[in-house]
């Protein structure tokens, strides 16, 4: 998978129900399952338990020791955070205490792209597009130790649109009786919720999932004339052909808005394929460096569907802080381009090349594995993207001034003003 999973651990967005290598080596020192049940009490896990958090937590270790991008790891201890770590995973009780474990461990890396989803979290990934049971709320980690999160999104006509919650509210998770993201839900069987509003009152609330049919990853909006609003949920498969199909149906005298407000990412393929549907073939837009220091220069690799050669529309590209990944590349390459105008608010600067390893308990390790760099030579890590036009993300206002933009003078006119079509590179 490409840079920007479609989850990851600091900004995961949880589409809750509320919506291969060798095995590690032996180390010296390390107390065997038998050994490791026989420190703890007896209300610590079972021998099987055990196993399973040994299995888990190794493969993540050595993981991360042999393939994170950087072989320094940014100068962290591996070995003392193993020491560290391992003893709390091996006595975790659930997954919910081995995931916190693992994800403390891998916050030492300072990447927002290392982190491990523990199964329930993982099926949910891989049923995101089939009908499935599922409350309605998109949630974001706001901070993964303590178990809260926002609600991002609540789908209309879902149980939590019926029961009243509200995008804004936060989430406590992993109390008694609560539910967490760590556990699976199914039909009709109500989860306790503890909410809190926008007021700082608590709401809490049980709401039964329903089976929900999935929402579509991509969406045009032919509505307005003269425009076509292109959404888009994440570089997911097929988003290079349905967009090769969008604009081959498309006027050249209509534009085009990209919107990329939210989207966490995904395929690489994909994002050079939308980036076929408007810059010509063979075009350098980016150069990867993985672990061995050997660079890859990424070029377009054309192909956009059913269209030939590169559209002909005005572009312009909408972002806001929770876009991430592909969704900071592409509007990077076209802005450096100068192919198309991005507006809204600075994206949220992670923007490594990553992979995912699934883990012998079903859950899923994303992991570096290549440092990223622009064709200006800009590394978008911890930087991101700054728009040529700076709008509030929230509401229509970035829409309304992308339209405004496109109905006005050039985009290239447009840029200058603004000082340059690629002020943040």
């Amino acid at each position: 998978m490409g840079p920007g999973r479609l989850i990851n651990r600091l900004a995961v967005v949880v589409a809750v129900g509320l919506c291969l290598t060798a095995a590690p080596p032996a180390f010296a020192g390390d107390p065997s399952p038998e050994t490791a049940t026989a420190t703890v009490d007896a209300a610590s896990p079972g021998r099987d338990r055990v196993r399973m958090n040994r299995r888990v937590f190794d493969r993540v270790w050595s993981e991360v020791r042999s393939q994170y991008y950087d072989p320094d790891l940014h100068g962290v201890d591996w070995n003392a955070a193993r020491r560290t770590f391992r003893p709390r995973a091996l006595a975790a009780a659930d997954d919910r205490a081995l995931y916190a474990a693992l994800n403390e461990m891998l916050d030492l890396l300072d990447d927002d792209h290392a982190g491990a989803a523990p199964p329930a979290v993982a099926r949910r990934q891989a049923t995101l597009r089939e009908r499935r049971p599922a409350i309605g709320v998109s949630l974001r980690a706001i901070d993964p130790a303590s178990g809260r999160y926002r609600v991002e999104r609540v789908r209309p006509g879902s149980p939590a649109d019926r029961a009243g919650v509200r995008a804004g509210w936060t989430l406590a998770t992993g109390g008694p009786g609560q539910w967490s993201p760590e556990q699976d839900v199914e039909a009709g069987q109500p989860v306790h919720l503890a909410f809190t509003d926008e007021t700082g009152a608590p709401r809490p609330l049980q709401v039964a999932p329903e089976m929900l049919d999935p929402e579509p990853a991509f969406v045009a909006d032919r509505s307005r004339p003269g425009v076509v609003v292109l959404r888009v949920e994440g570089f997911e498969p097929g988003l290079g052909d349905w967009m090769g199909e969008q604009l081959a149906r498309t006027g050249p005298d209509t534009d085009v808005v990209v919107d990329l407000r939210g989207n966490p990412g995904g395929r690489l393929i994909e994002a050079d394929a939308v980036l076929s549907c408007f810059l010509p073939r063979d075009l350098r837009w980016a150069t990867r460096t993985g672990r061995s220091g050997r660079t890859v220069e990424m070029r377009t690799a054309g192909g956009c569907g059913p269209l030939e050669g590169p559209a002909p529309h005005e572009v312009v590209v909408l972002v806001d802080g929770d876009s991430r990944s592909a969704a900071e590349l592409t509007p990077a390459a076209l802005q450096e381009a100068g192919r198309a105008l991005v507006i809204g608010e600075p994206t949220a600067g992670a923007v490594l090349i990553s992979q995912e390893t699934r883990l012998p308990d079903g859950g899923k390790l994303t992991l570096s594995r290549a440092d990223f760099v622009t064709a200006a030579g800009v590394r978008l890590e911890k930087r991101g993207v700054t728009p040529d036009l700076p709008a509030e993300a929230e509401g229509d206002a970035a829409l309304l001034a992308a339209i405004a933009v496109l109905s006005g003078p050039t985009l290239a006119a447009a840029a200058s003003v603004e000082g340059g079509a690629a002020p943040g590179l």
